[in-house]
């Protein structure tokens, strides 16, 4: 079990989405839960994003996995990153789970690195908040002041830029932790072989907002109103101020109503840009198959990665799972959050749990899904 040794409301209140914070001895006796083997082999798989840095002169060369021969790199000046481990690695999620004093919707992934000396990426920014912890090993990080950088190679689609001043210049062993904000420059070089693990929380983009609004609209066949006016331009080739605003009030319109941005933003904040490890059973389960194994003492687990969301002030009762709308009326709301914020339901839980046939049927849907399983 993982315990952050600092005081989390504070950190929110000084330092969340504002300023950088080196926390030394973030966690106390820091004990990697991952193997650099280990790390290895899940960069083996197809599924699962992947990809070694290897840094040269002024410049870095990237592979992307599947990875299967590190021989090939060296000992030193070269890096591998695994994104989204924590959908593959069930160990991982007390670590995860560390991190709960900011909300679940947040929660990007855990991206896990192992370094060799020299390893790194150069000055880069990230729109995206971080923690930078450290296992095993010691790296020199650098973070820089918000400011206007060029580009590297004024390419504009790339995080990576020119140099920086840096504000922080700090070297993190096991258990050391490194906060930076999104628009933060930042770069790392590895000092001694190393384990890191990148713990990211992202919020929706304007972008991804409007298109998840446009999507719902399609796919309900609503927000059919039209424009309408009381007065027309003088001139036929204009578009009047006054239409201007009242098109757009069309949509302000659309966004104040609680049945139609509680579906869209409950669907976007429950998806993962990565893919899951879904827990597909043999065949479908039936309620007696669901109860059988809880009188043998099963467990139900949540799969990794899995964002189970619900909305405050929700105009309807229910939860929001990868996506999906799962209703809620013959749930108590005491059930409810006990599935919105389990990880792991123990036997005695779920036992008493499924004294609720409701409940049972909740269950038995979401092993179907494969998105809990029996352990």
């Amino acid at each position: 079990m993982y315990k952050i040794n600092f005081n989390t409301s504070e950190f929110l209140s000084t330092h969340w989405q504002k300023e950088p914070l080196v926390i030394k001895g973030a966690f106390s006796n820091f004990v990697d839960p991952m193997s650099a083997d280990e790390l290895a082999g899940l960069a083996c798989e197809e599924e699962i994003s992947s990809r070694v840095v290897i840094t040269k002169e002024n410049n870095w060369e990237i592979i992307q996995g599947p990875i299967n021969d590190y021989e090939q790199f060296g000992e030193d000046n070269w890096q591998l990153l695994v994104q989204a481990v924590n959908h593959w690695f069930p160990d991982s999620a007390s670590l995860i789970e560390a991190f709960r004093f900011i909300p679940d919707w947040r929660f990007d992934d855990l991206m896990v690195s192992f370094a060799t000396p020299g390893g790194g990426v150069g000055p880069h920014i990230d729109n995206y908040d971080v923690f930078l912890l450290q296992g095993e090993g010691t790296r020199r990080w650098k973070v820089g002041a918000k400011g206007n950088y060029t580009p590297r190679g004024g390419d504009t689609h790339t995080a990576l830029i020119d140099d920086f001043e840096p504000i922080i210049d700090v070297v993190l062993e096991a258990g050391d932790m490194l906060y930076i904000p999104p628009g933060f420059p930042h770069c790392a070089q590895t000092l001694t072989t190393a384990l890191s693990y990148s713990i990211g929380f992202r919020a929706p983009s304007q972008q991804e907002l409007f298109s998840s609004v446009a999507d719902h609209l399609l796919d309900t066949n609503t927000g059919l109103k039209r424009f309408t006016s009381t007065s027309e331009p003088v001139a036929a080739s204009s578009v009047s101020i006054e239409h201007q605003k009242g098109m757009l009030s069309l949509l302000n319109e659309l966004l104040k109503q609680p049945e139609q941005y509680q579906t869209v933003l409950g669907q976007l904040l429950s998806q993962n840009r990565f893919e899951l490890d879904l827990s597909d059973p043999e065949s479908p389960y039936q309620r007696e198959d669901l109860t059988d194994a809880l009188s043998e003492g099963a467990e139900i687990h949540r799969i990794g990665g899995l964002k189970v969301i619900k909305l405050e002030g929700d105009t309807e009762q229910r939860l929001f799972i990868n996506g999906d709308i799962f209703a809620c009326e013959q749930l108590t709301s005491e059930e409810i959050e006990h599935l919105a914020n389990a990880f792991i339901i123990d036997n005695q839980q779920a036992l008493t749990l499924c004294g609720s046939s409701a409940m049972s049927e909740m269950f038995v849907g979401l092993l179907n899904k494969g998105f809990y399983y029996l352990a």
